[in-house]
């Protein structure tokens, strides 16, 4: 187990990494980090039954920007956990945080970043986020 507590966390997934991630430089290729956010982003968007209210209103989450301080390499084999939890809750907006854990490191090995908005994809624009998802969203509040 990586060296986290999963308590202090809304949000955790733990999963093992793939050979297929590598790179010629022997190491998790830089962009399967951004795949590790997804993931667990995915899982707090299921238990929110955002994808339901895309496809009856089509309005929806969209990541407005995205960023990963790499602090060590990942390589095959290894499983990590990827503990995330929501900043900043705003009309239209919210951030989460991501914290990847190697379990044969016993540390963090990246930290990351997503600005998530919400989008009319009928307009194209921003808009509010759901009175009901902006209330469920409280439940993710937390972390480090």
């Amino acid at each position: 187990m990586a060296n986290v507590d999963l308590k202090e966390y809304p949000l955790s997934q733990t999963q093992a990494i793939v050979w297929n991630d590598m790179d010629a430089l022997q190491h998790i290729n830089n962009t399967v980090y951004f795949r590790y956010f997804e993931d667990v982003r995915v899982v707090m968007l299921e238990e929110l039954k955002v994808f339901d209210f895309v496809k009856s209103h089509n309005i929806g989450p969209v990541v407005a920007s995205t960023r990963c301080d790499y602090r060590a390499p990942l390589v095959y084999p290894d499983t990590i956990t990827t503990v995330s939890w929501v900043e900043n809750i705003q009309e239209k907006r919210y951030t989460m945080k991501y914290e990847i854990h190697s379990h044969s490191q016993q540390r963090c090995v990246a930290e990351g970043e997503a600005l998530i908005v919400y989008c009319d994809f009928n307009t194209g624009k921003s808009c509010p986020i759901p009175a009901e998802t902006l209330e469920g969203l409280q439940a993710y509040v937390g972390g480090q």
